[in-house]
């Protein structure tokens, strides 16, 4: 990525904050420009106390009191400013790339692990809002305040504001060397804390799998070293860090002490007050402050090259197209003409499938596993494209191209457990918002689900992650009565009695048909007894 690149995409990432950034660095100013003031009234005061100005102190008092008032208002202002910013920012980069992973388009292999995902969309959306919302502003303060500082610096002796402008970057040149290492390093802790991240999501989520596999020991060995490697390239960061730190405060403490000596000898001459020495010697720090501020900031826009490329990473995932719904008025079939499929990098799994699924008929596909049963429902959701070939939806007047557009006309029950976290009744809420509790009733009676209403709390039944809580029968059909609620003239079931015992599966598929006595019906299934009951049967061989 180009440094112009970066430069684009952050202007325009920032334009909901921009004038309030702005605004941020104008109250910075005002508040470097009530601490210069403060600084020439300390001097005037001393002046007036040693003697060498007659006049009264009360004034310049009560302006000092002013000043610290200032300072802490403009102060605590400029703070709210800035969590607001990054609030405000963080927000904003957070809901837009969550969106583009949601409506990014599935390619079949996903290339990303969703704990990858979630660290992008914590840490480097974090490392992203924060510079820009806190370290720019920051940044603009330094630059107002050493221009300012070293004008009033030069109104008392030009020579020292020279002095104190070379002392500095020196310094700046001997730590030049960690810079180079720093981008390196810290794409390379992002990562590894990426991987930590999606290692830990997984096996947090297969916990019990791994433990009745006795596996957990391995588990926490290889977690353990994961975590000795970032521990090790954290070091090493720091290092670098370190170095360029102790010399960025050998160059402030130089400085300080050519200050000091340059006023004792002023002082000694005569050619300087204690008023002119107590300004000058605050003067300095005004001075080599913003210096240390440029560096201690640098590292921030380097580390945020690297969140923005690996932020890039998501807003290059292609989007899916999504076209106003395509909704056919009657009763709908599904034509599949000549189609061969295959996923990026693997061989052909369909090639040269036809068939025609008429209208209200209830048709079963069979056949092995990794033959493409499941791809076949892929492509009639239009999650994925045939390379080859066309699958329609038709009813009595029209027929269209699937699509993202015509997944109105499906109602679709995915292959296991599918369940989210929250309720049951939030669960079916999923599928229709309008849902009476009529109508789930309904809808759980068909999915033989009604073991729903002796639970506690009934439809309000809390389903943890993943169906936790429930059986793996129970949670299936749950689903089954979600996907029912479904509009759609066609019903879609993936392997929906894969958890079921007999006599429930001949109970659920003879409610199912009379439930969806309007729809066509389609199921992927292994089960001999779900096939024998269904009047079409698609074999995939």
């Amino acid at each position: 990525m180009t440094i112009s690149y970066y430069i684009k995409w952050l202007w325009q990432a920032m334009s909901e904050v921009r004038a309030r950034i702005f605004f941020r660095s104008f109250i910075g100013a005002a508040h470097i420009i009530v601490s210069l003031y403060f600084i020439w009234l300390s001097k005037h005061m001393v002046d007036v106390a040693i003697g060498s100005q007659q006049e009264s102190i009360v004034g310049s008092v009560i302006q000092m009191a002013v000043c610290v008032l200032l300072q802490i208002a403009l102060s605590s202002v400029g703070s709210r400013l800035d969590v607001k910013n990054s609030t405000t920012l963080r927000n904003g980069l957070r809901y837009r790339f969550f969106r583009h992973i949601m409506t990014s388009k599935w390619s079949g292999r996903e290339g990303m692990h969703t704990g990858e995902m979630m660290n992008r969309l914590e840490s480097d959306v974090y490392k992203v809002a924060d510079t820009m919302s806190r370290t720019l502003p920051a940044v603009l303060i330094s630059g107002f305040q050493f221009v300012v500082a070293f004008i009033f610096l030069g109104s008392f002796d030009w020579r020292l504001s020279v002095a104190m402008v070379v002392i500095m970057p020196m310094a700046l040149l001997a730590s030049k060397a960690y810079v180079k290492y720093t981008r390196r390093y810290n794409k390379d802790i992002r990562e590894m804390d990426s991987r930590l991240s999606a290692y830990m999501q997984e096996n947090i989520q297969n916990r019990t799998l791994i433990s009745t596999m006795k596996y957990t020991p391995q588990t926490m060995d290889d977690f353990e070293s994961m975590q000795s490697t970032l521990g090790d390239k954290i070091l090493r960061y720091t290092d670098f860090s370190l170095f360029s730190r102790r010399m960025v405060q050998l160059g402030f403490a130089l400085g300080y002490l050519v200050g000091f000596t340059w006023c004792i000898i002023g002082l000694r001459e005569g050619s300087i007050s204690f008023g002119v020495m107590t300004a000058l010697l605050q003067l300095v720090a005004q001075v080599q402050r913003p210096i240390v501020e440029f560096t201690r900031q640098l590292p921030s826009f380097i580390h945020i090259t690297t969140s923005l490329d690996r932020l890039a990473d998501i807003s290059n995932m292609p989007l899916e197209l999504f076209d106003d719904e395509v909704r056919l008025s009657g009763n709908v079939g599904v034509r599949v003409k000549d189609v061969e499929f295959s996923y990026p990098s693997d061989g052909l799994v369909i090639k040269g499938l036809n068939c025609d699924i008429k209208p209200l008929s209830m048709n079963a596909v069979v056949g092995p596993t990794g033959i493409g049963k499941s791809s076949l429902v892929r492509l009639i959701l239009a999650l994925v494209e045939p390379q080859k070939g066309s699958i329609e939806l038709y009813d009595d007047t029209q027929s269209v191209k699937v699509s993202s557009a015509t997944r109105c006309n499906i109602a679709y029950v995915p292959q296991g457990n599918s369940l989210l976290s929250g309720t049951v009744r939030s669960n079916l809420l999923l599928a229709n918002p309008n849902a009476t509790d009529e109508q789930m009733r309904e809808a759980l009676h068909t999915a033989v689900a009604d073991f729903v209403f002796d639970l506690r709390e009934g439809l309000d039944t809390q389903c943890m992650e993943k169906g936790s809580g429930f059986s793996e029968g129970q949670a299936q059909r749950i689903a089954i009565a979600r996907g029912l609620l479904r509009s759609g003239s066609v019903l879609l079931l993936d392997e929906p009695t894969a958890s079921l015992d007999i006599e429930t599966e001949k109970t659920l598929l003879q409610r199912i048909r009379e439930y969806a006595n309007n729809k066509t019906i389609i199921i992927i299934t292994h089960s001999a007894t779900t096939a024998t009951k269904c009047e079409n049967i698609i074999s995939l061989d």
